[in-house]
C-alpha cells in the first residue's frame, strides 16, 4: 500500500512538473530576468516598439556552421549569444517573424541556400573547410536584405544591425534626402578659375544609395516625402523656409546640419574676402537648445600637417584630424569609423534652459582653444603665427552631437505668406549636428586619380562613411534611432588587469634601478681598463676587486627579485582564480545544498505536526 503511495506521489509531481511548464510557456513566455550589466540578452524597447509595427510576415534565416565550428570555442560561444537574441526577436513578433536556423554543410542545399542569399564562408583551415556566420532575410515580396558575416567585434552593435535589416524589409523604399546647400557641391565653373570644378565625392557617394533632391536656398517649402533633410552652410534662409525647416522637424522629420563659423570652401572665403562667411541658422538653433558661436576650435594635439608657407611641413592648428579617442564609439553612426578629417570647426553646447537632450558624438582633444573666426581668417595663411599664439584651454570642445527630445516652435506665429492653421506649437525632434561643413569636401577625405578616362576615387578617411552613416541612421524610424550600441558579452577580468598593472610597476621600478647600476659599473669598469699593466692586461688592487665582486653581487641578487617579482604575479593571479573556482564549484552548490536540506527537513516537521 505504502509503494502505491509513493507511485501515485511521484506521478502527481509529474504531472505538475509538466503543466507547470505548459503553464509557462503557454503565460509566461516572455518573462526573462536579464542580470547582465547592459542586458545583452534582451532586447531594447526600441526594438520591441518596432516589431509591433510590422504589417507583413518576415523570414530571419540564421547560417552558422555548427560542425566546422568545432574547437573555436569564442565563435560558438557568440553564435549562441546570435541565436538567442534573434530567438527574443521571433518572440516578441507576435508571429511575425519565422526564425530558421541552418547549418550549411559542405555540398548540402542548406550551403546552396546561403549562397543564394550572397553569404560567402571563411575559410578556417588549410583543408578550404569554410564558415558561414551570417543572416539572410527576406518579405512577402521575396526582397532580402543580409548580413554577411557576424563580426565579434562589432557585438556592442548586434542589436542595431539586426532592427536595421528588420526595418529595411519592412520599408523597402529608398531614403528620400532633401539637400539645401549654401555651397556648390554640384560642381561646375569656378568663377575664380574659370575652369570645371567636379560633383564633391560625398554627393556623388549620397546619390548613388538614396534619393536625393536639391532643394534651392530661396525655395520657400521642403519637398514632400522626404525622409532626411540635409543642411549645408545654411545661411540667407528666409523666414518662409526657416519656418519650414522647424514645422518639418517637429512633425517628426530628421534632419542633419552641417553648420560652420568659417567655411573654407565658401567663394567668399576662396577670394579672400573678409566678410562673414559663417553658417547661419540661429533662430532655430536657440529653439532646438543648440548654441554655437562664432568662434573657431583649435587643436594643438589633432592639428594636421600641411606644407608651410615657408616650405618645411607642420601643423595647422585649425586643420584637424579625429580618431577614436575622440568619438563615441557607442553611436552605431560611428561604427568602423577611425578617422574624420575637418577644418574650422566649430564647437557646439547645450543652451541655458534647454529642454531637449544633448549628446556629443564627436570632441577634440583637451589641448584645445576656439578663437574669433575673424581672427582664424587672419592667421590661417601663417600657422606657425597660431601655434604661437596657441593658449590651451585644457577643455575638449563638441564638435558634433545628437539632439533629441521636445522643443518648442521658433516662431510664435506662422509669416503672412503661410497657411497658420496646419502649424504646430511644438513637437518630438531627431537632429544631427555637425560643426563643420569643410568635413564634406574632398581635399579631407579623398583624392581622385584619372584612370582610362574615368574618375576614380580613393578616401583615406572616413569622412564620406559618416555622412553616409548620419543618413542611414537618420532615414530609419524613430524606434530604430533609439536602439544604441549595447554592451560586450565577454568581460575583461580587471583585477587581473592590475594586478598584472601593478607588478609590471615594479617590474619597470626594479629594471630601472639595475639598468642605473649597470650604468655606474661600466663607468667605472671603463676608468679602470685605463690603469691596466704594461702588458695590457687589467691589473685591479684588493679594493678594486672587492668593489667588483660586490656589484656583481647585487646584479645576481636584483635579477633574484625581479623573478620573485614576476613568480608573485603569478601567484596572485593563481590565489584569485582558486577563490573564484571555489566559489563557483563548491560554495554555492553547497550553500544550495544546505538550504534545501534545510526546507525539506521544515517540510517534514510541518507534516508530522
Amino acid at each position: 500500500m505504502k509503494n502505491v503511495s509513493n507511485s501515485i506521489g511521484l506521478l502527481a509531481i509529474a504531472l505538475l512538473f509538466v503543466g507547470s511548464v505548459l503553464l509557462n510557456n503557454v503565460l509566461f513566455d516572455r518573462a526573462r530576468i536579464d542580470l547582465t550589466e547592459n542586458s545583452i540578452y534582451s532586447i531594447s524597447d526600441g526594438t520591441k516598439e518596432l516589431l509591433t509595427q510590422l504589417d507583413e510576415p518576415i523570414n530571419l534565416y540564421f547560417f552558422f556552421s555548427n560542425k566546422n565550428s568545432e574547437g573555436i570555442t569564442s565563435v560558438r560561444t557568440y553564435a549562441a549569444r546570435v541565436q538567442s537574441l534573434l530567438e527574443e526577436y521571433e518572440l516578441y513578433s507576435d508571429g511575425k517573424i519565422k526564425l530558421h536556423i541552418i547549418d550549411p554543410e559542405p555540398f548540402s542545399e542548406a550551403e546552396d541556400r546561403a549562397a543564394e542569399f550572397g553569404l560567402t564562408g571563411a575559410n578556417i583551415n588549410t583543408a578550404g573547410d569554410s564558415l558561414y556566420f551570417g543572416l539572410g532575410g527576406s518579405n512577402a515580396l521575396d526582397e532580402r536584405e543580409i548580413i554577411a558575416f557576424f563580426d565579434p567585434s562589432k557585438e556592442s552593435f548586434l542589436e542595431y544591425d539586426i532592427s536595421k535589416m528588420v526595418y529595411q524589409l519592412t520599408n523597402p523604399e529608398p531614403i528620400k534626402v532633401g539637400l539645401i546647400s549654401g555651397l556648390n557641391m554640384k560642381g561646375g565653373q569656378n568663377p575664380m578659375t574659370g575652369q570645371q570644378t567636379e560633383q564633391w565625392a560625398v554627393l556623388q557617394q549620397l546619390e548613388q544609395l538614396y534619393q536625393v533632391e536639391t532643394i534651392e536656398p530661396t525655395a520657400n517649402a521642403i519637398l514632400p516625402g522626404t525622409n532626411v533633410l540635409m543642411l549645408v552652410h545654411p545661411k540667407g534662409l528666409s523666414d518662409e523656409m526657416l519656418y519650414a525647416i522647424d514645422q518639418y522637424v517637429l512633425k517628426g522629420g530628421k534632419l542633419v546640419v552641417y553648420a560652420d563659423p568659417h567655411a573654407e570652401s565658401d567663394m567668399a572665403a576662396m577670394q579672400g574676402q573678409q566678410g562673414p562667411n559663417s553658417s547661419d541658422l540661429n533662430k532655430l538653433f536657440a529653439a532646438w537648445g543648440i548654441q554655437m558661436d562664432a568662434k573657431v576650435s583649435l587643436d594643438a594635439a589633432k592639428g594636421l600637417e600641411i606644407r608651410m608657407p615657408s616650405g618645411g611641413v607642420g601643423r595647422h592648428l585649425g586643420f584637424i584630424g579625429l580618431t577614436n579617442e575622440n568619438i563615441n564609439g557607442e553611436d552605431v553612426v560611428f561604427a568602423d569609423l577611425e578617422s574624420i578629417n575637418g577644418a574650422s570647426f566649430g564647437a557646439l553646447s547645450q543652451a541655458e534652459g534647454a529642454t531637449t537632450v544633448f549628446s556629443p558624438m564627436m570632441r577634440t582633444s583637451a589641448h584645445s582653444q576656439q578663437v574669433e573666426s575673424f581672427l582664424y581668417v587672419m592667421q590661417s595663411r601663417n600657422p606657425e603665427a597660431m601655434l604661437k599664439s596657441f593658449q590651451s584651454s585644457d577643455a575638449m570642445l563638441t564638435v558634433a552631437a545628437r539632439v533629441s527630445g521636445k522643443a518648442k516652435s521658433a516662431f510664435e506665429t506662422a509669416p503672412e505668406s503661410v497657411d497658420a492653421a496646419s502649424m504646430i506649437k511644438e513637437g518630438e525632434i531627431q537632429i544631427i549636428v555637425v560643426a563643420d561643413t569643410d568635413i564634406l569636401t574632398d581635399q579631407f577625405w579623398v583624392n581622385r586619380q584619372n584612370f582610362f578616362g574615368q574618375s576614380v576615387l580613393s578616401p583615406f578617411a572616413n569622412n564620406g562613411d559618416l555622412a553616409t552613416n548620419i543618413i542611414e541612421n537618420l532615414g530609419g524610424s524613430s524606434t530604430l534611432i533609439s536602439v544604441r550600441g549595447r554592451g560586450k558579452m565577454t568581460r575583461p577580468f580587471d583585477v587581473v588587469a592590475e594586478l598584472t598593472v601593478e607588478a609590471e610597476a615594479k617590474f619597470r621600478e626594479k629594471e630601472q634601478t639595475l639598468q642605473t647600476r649597470l650604468q655606474e659599473a661600466e663607468t667605472q669598469l671603463s676608468q679602470l681598463q685605463t690603469q691596466g699593466g704594461a702588458d695590457g692586461a687589467l691589473v685591479l688592487s684588493a679594493e678594486q676587486d672587492e668593489m667588483l665582486q660586490s656589484f656583481i653581487a647585487q646584479k645576481i641578487e636584483i635579477r633574484k627579485e625581479l623573478r620573485e617579482v614576476r613568480h608573485q604575479l603569478d601567484k596572485d593571479i593563481e590565489i584569485l582564480g582558486s577563490k573564484l573556482k571555489f566559489v563557483t564549484i563548491a560554495l554555492m552548490p553547497l550553500l544550495l545544498t544546505l538550504m534545501l536540506a534545510f526546507f525539506a527537513r521544515r517540510n517534514r516537521r510541518k507534516a508530522i505536526i
